[in-house]
C-alpha cells in the first residue's frame, strides 16, 4: 500500500515537472515570436562579434594616458557605493525589527515597514535613478541616493527574513523570563543574526559597485559615466580599459568581502 502511495506521488511530481518544462518551452516560443528575434542570425553573429572586440576593444597606449582618471572615477563609485549601503543598512536594522514577526512591537507598525520595504524593493534601482535625476541632475548624490533606496528596500527584506529565521525561539524564551523588549533586541536579536546581517550587508556592496556602473551611466556620475563618455565617443580603447578596470574592483572586492566572511564569520 505505501509502495503504491509513494510511486502515485512520484508519478504527480513527475507530470508537474513536465507540465512546468512544457510551460517553459511554449513560453519561450511565444515570446521569440512577439519579439521576432532571430535565432540562427544571433548565434551566427557570435564569431563577428568577437573578432570585431579582438579588434577594436583593447587598451592601447593612448587609453593608458587615461588610466589615473579612470581610477579616480573608481573610486569615487566604490565610496558612494560603501556610504549608500552602509547608511541603508543602519536604517534596514530599525525597520526590520519592527517589521519581524519575532520582534514587532506593534502588528499595524510591522505591516507598514514591511510595505514599505516591498515598494523600495520592487522598484528597480534603474528607475530610481531616473526619478531621481529631475530632481538632483547629474550629480553624485542622484546616484548616491539611488543605491540608497535600493539597498534599503532589499536589506530589510533580507533583515527580517534573517531575525525571524534566527531569533524565534530565543525571543520567546526572554519573554518567558519577563524580559524587557530592549533587553531582548540588544541580548538576542542583534548577537545571533550579526552573522547574517554582515552577511547581507557585504553581499549588497558587491551588487552595488556592479549597479554603480548602470547608475553613473543614466546619471553621468562615476565610472559609468567614463565608460559612457568613452564608447560614445568611439573611443573602444578606452572603452575597454574601464571596463578592465570595474572587473577588476569587482574581483578585489569580492576577495576583501570573502576575507572578511573567514575571518569575522
Amino acid at each position: 500500500m505505501e509502495e503504491e502511495m509513494q510511486a502515485d506521488i512520484f508519478l504527480t511530481k513527475k507530470i508537474r515537472s513536465l507540465a512546468f518544462i512544457l510551460l517553459l518551452v511554449a513560453v519561450t516560443i511565444v515570446a521569440v515570436v512577439m519579439t521576432e528575434f532571430n535565432l540562427a542570425r544571433g548565434f551566427s553573429s557570435i564569431p563577428e562579434a568577437i573578432v570585431w572586440s579582438f579588434s577594436n576593444f583593447y587598451p592601447d597606449a593612448a587609453s593608458m594616458e587615461k588610466l589615473p582618471n579612470i581610477l579616480d572615477k573608481l573610486q569615487q563609485t566604490i565610496l558612494v557605493s560603501i556610504a549608500a549601503t552602509t547608511v541603508a543598512s543602519i536604517l534596514a536594522l530599525f525597520f526590520s525589527i519592527a517589521g519581524s514577526t519575532a520582534t514587532q512591537f506593534n502588528s499595524f507598525l510591522s505591516k507598514i515597514s514591511r510595505g514599505i520595504a516591498t515598494v523600495f524593493r520592487n522598484i528597480d534601482i534603474s528607475a530610481w535613478s531616473m526619478i531621481l535625476l529631475f530632481s538632483f541632475g547629474q550629480s553624485a548624490l542622484t546616484g548616491y541616493f539611488a543605491l540608497f533606496f535600493g539597498s534599503f528596500g532589499f536589506l530589510t527584506r533580507a533583515f527580517i527574513e534573517s531575525i525571524d529565521e534566527v531569533s524565534s525561539s530565543s525571543v520567546e524564551a526572554l519573554r518567558a523570563t519577563g524580559a524587557s523588549y530592549l533587553s531582548i533586541i540588544f541580548q538576542s536579536v542583534i548577537p545571533s543574526t550579526i552573522p547574517q546581517l554582515i552577511s547581507w550587508i557585504l553581499f549588497m556592496i558587491e551588487t552595488n559597485i556592479r549597479n554603480a556602473t548602470l547608475v553613473g551611466i543614466l546619471t553621468g556620475t562615476g565610472i559609468g559615466f567614463a565608460f559612457n563618455l568613452y564608447y560614445k565617443s568611439l573611443d573602444y580603447n578606452s572603452a575597454s580599459l574601464v571596463v578592465i578596470v570595474i572587473i577588476a574592483a569587482i574581483f578585489m572586492i569580492e576577495w576583501v568581502s570573502n576575507y572578511i566572511r573567514r575571518v569575522i564569520l
